[in-house]
C-alpha cells in the first residue's frame, strides 16, 4: 500500500511540469452528485498558486433516514489538456454531523481525494465532473468507505 502512494505521489509530481493554462480566481456554484444522501453541495475553489488552489464544500442532507451536515476542504492541483479543459487531482479532509431517525447520531472525520475534469467557457461558467472517495467514519458509513461522482456548475470570477 505504501508503494502504491509513493507511485501515485510521483506521477502527480512529475506531471506538474506539465504547462497549465491559466485557472479562475474564484468559482462558486454547485456540485450535484451521489454518495450517502450528499446529492448537493456548495462548492467554491480559490486559486492559491498558477498551478494550485483548493475547494471548499458544504453539504446536506435531509431525508427519511437521516439528516447531515458535511464540509469538505481539498488541495488541487490543476493541468492542461487542451484549451478551456484541464484535469485536476488533490487531498482532503472534512467532517460528517448526523442524526437517523432510529436515534443514531455522531460527528466524524475523513479523509478524502479527488480527481476530475473541468472545462472553462469563455463566459464566467465552469463545468467539472468528478470523483471523490472518502475514508473514515462511525455507523454512518457502514464500512468506513464512501465515494461519490459528481457534476458542478460554478461561477467564476
Amino acid at each position: 500500500m505504501k508503494n502504491y502512494f509513493f507511485i501515485l505521489g510521483m506521477t502527480i509530481g512529475f506531471i506538474g511540469f506539465a504547462p497549465a493554462q491559466e485557472i479562475a480566481t474564484n468559482a462558486i456554484g454547485l456540485r450535484l452528485g451521489s454518495g450517502d444522501g450528499f446529492g448537493s453541495e456548495i462548492s467554491y475553489q480559490r486559486k492559491l498558486e498558477k498551478l494550485n488552489r483548493i475547494e471548499g464544500n458544504l453539504g446536506w442532507s435531509n431525508s427519511t433516514d437521516f439528516d447531515a451536515i458535511k464540509l469538505t476542504g481539498i488541495y488541487q492541483w490543476v493541468w492542461n489538456i487542451d484549451e478551456g479543459f484541464n484535469w485536476y487531482a488533490g487531498p482532503g479532509a472534512g467532517i460528517v454531523t448526523w442524526n437517523s431517525t432510529n436515534n443514531n447520531s455522531g460527528t466524524f472525520l475523513f479523509i478524502s481525494g479527488n480527481v476530475g475534469i473541468e472545462y472553462g467557457f469563455s463566459i464566467p461558467l465552469l463545468i467539472s465532473l468528478d470523483f471523490r472517495p472518502e475514508i473514515g467514519g462511525n455507523d454512518y458509513y457502514n464500512d468506513h468507505f464512501n465515494s461519490n461522482l459528481a457534476l458542478a456548475l460554478k461561477y467564476k470570477f
